[in-house]
């Protein structure tokens, strides 16, 4: 055989050789993708308080209105609500760092950045917001309207105790007022935020006769009244059975906070606590139960009994 041929035999058999170990190669799966999932896998994962379905503006937080969900560590942003769990990724160590190929550093730099940028993050969370519970956020009144899953952040949501808090949380069309009790105007302390409540009003009737002692009436002239706050506590504790203050807020309308006040000038108020199956029916001021510019909020009727006359008001 010449050598001409035997050359080109032995290039052809190289070059089937070189063409089997590239197929090969392509054919069979490589560590790359392997250590990418394994990357994605191994992401730090933080828990973040988000709204469990969409929530309108003056809505009282329940438990069932939010959920933890899972976040991207590195995504985080400084204003959402974590739990805390999830501890900053630890560092590169260097001594791995010296011994590692020269092809893997740039990769183990690019996990330093993102280590580093995580921590920041996480930091950055814990000093302005802070991990907490969900219980810390129920009975927290919703400011500005928030999506289902959207996190929970501090500017759209008013927390027991904070500036805002009472003007959340009134309804609409009604408003807070404070009027003055104590343990024996406010059926000894056991009148409790979100209870409701009757208004009495006790004052002197002026009498002509020198002769004759001081006369006093009682009449109901606020009805099924919802009370907002004892003093500053707007939520009692669970365990909590009594609340005494000095001050009791209701909720009432605007023509009623009129009336209030001019009972209050007139006379002294006590608080009438009533029940929860009796809560249902109408709330709000009396009618003819104060007078106002000098004539009755309405219609007054004289009865006379024995030759007494009694003014008897009417709805």
């Amino acid at each position: 055989m010449k050598p001409a041929k035997i050359a080109v035999i032995c290039i052809a058999a190289l070059a089937a050789i070189g063409l089997a170990l590239v197929v090969r190669a392509m054919g069979s799966p490589g560590r790359e993708p392997a250590t990418a999932s394994a990357a994605v896998e191994a992401r730090p994962m933080a828990k973040v308080l988000v709204a469990a379905r969409d929530l309108e503006a003056g809505r009282r937080l329940a438990d069932a209105d939010l959920s933890w969900k899972d976040w991207p560590a590195e995504e985080l942003n400084p204003l959402f609500i974590t739990d805390g769990s999830t501890p900053p990724p630890a560092k590169p160590e260097g001594a791995a760092a010296e011994n590692a190929a020269v092809d893997a550093k740039g990769e183990q730099s690019r996990e330093q950045a993102r280590a580093h940028a995580v921590e920041r993050a996480l930091k950055a969370a814990a000093e302005l917001n802070g991990p907490g519970a969900k219980s810390d956020y129920i009975g927290a009144v919703v400011r500005e309207p928030i999506l289902a899953g959207e996190p929970i952040v501090a500017r759209k949501i008013v927390r027991a105790g904070d500036s805002g808090y009472m003007a959340a949380y009134l309804e609409p069309g009604t408003r807070a007022m404070a009027i003055r009790v104590n343990v024996e105007t406010a059926a000894g302390g056991f009148i409790l935020p979100g209870d409701r409540v009757d208004v009495l009003m006790t004052r002197e009737i002026k009498n002509n006769d020198s002769g004759a002692g001081p006369r006093f009436t009682t009449a109901t002239i606020m009805r099924n009244m919802k009370v907002l706050a004892i003093d500053q506590t707007t939520r009692a504790a669970e365990d909590e059975k009594a609340v005494v203050g000095a001050t009791a807020t209701l909720a009432v309308s605007e023509r009623d906070a009129e009336l209030l006040a001019l009972a209050r000038s007139e006379g002294d108020l006590s608080l009438v606590l009533r029940s929860y199956a009796d809560t249902a029916g109408p709330s709000g001021h009396v009618p003819g139960a104060v007078r106002r510019g000098g004539e009755r909020t309405g219609a007054v009727v004289k009865v006379y009994r024995g030759g007494d006359a009694q003014e008897v008001a009417t709805p």
